[in-house]
């Protein structure tokens, strides 16, 4: 099958929601795990190289193995468990809160061929609008599947898909398993 020229972002999925109403953001991450699980699966029948995108944790080691055992608790363990990237994924440590601000993303992207982008994960008013926004500044056209991210508040993530929207040029849709992802890219 021919390589693709999207790829599939799974931004801070892997996370230890430890902090100020992470127990919130750990319901949530959870309800939407199930549907970028389905959404990769569509990416891998596609040939759509799936790059996960996460914190560090002070850990400075791209190492998914240390990343996971750090992040794994009560709160965190079913989303990890329904996210967790496999062998044929790609997955690269962030710094701040954008996935391209001091990481390979942007050589991994060009030696992927990679001209389209779907962005996932939590937070969407954070991390996934802030790559967003870096995304949009490369040029980069951008898929927003609207159910596969999440916000401690709803209304923050409504926000910051209107602004991804409006602002980014982002095609917002809701993401339903067996939605041909190429179909999508091409419109």
């Amino acid at each position: 099958m021919e390589a693709s020229n999207t790829a599939l972002l799974i931004i801070d999925m892997i996370n230890d929601f430890n902090f100020d109403h992470g127990n919130i953001l750990a319901e949530k991450a959870l309800i939407i795990a199930e549907q970028i699980q389905l959404l990769k699966k569509q990416c891998q029948k596609e040939n759509i190289p799936i790059i996960y995108i996460n914190d560090h944790y002070n850990l400075w080691q791209a190492e998914l193995n240390k990343v996971v055992e750090y992040c794994s608790n009560e709160k965190s363990d079913q989303v990890i468990d329904k996210i967790k990237p496999n062998d044929s994924d790609y997955f690269l440590i962030k710094p701040r809160h954008s996935a391209f601000y001091g990481t390979a993303l942007y050589t991994l992207l060009n030696q992927l061929q990679v001209k389209k982008l779907i962005l996932t994960g939590i937070a969407g008013n954070i991390c996934v609008l802030f790559t967003a926004n870096d995304a949009y500044m490369r040029e980069y056209p951008l898929l927003i599947p609207d159910n596969c991210i999440a916000s401690v508040d709803d209304k923050d993530n409504q926000y910051a898909i209107r602004m991804m929207k409006n602002v980014m040029s982002a095609k917002i849709f809701t993401f339903k398993e067996n939605t041909s992802i190429s179909n999508l890219s091409s419109s």
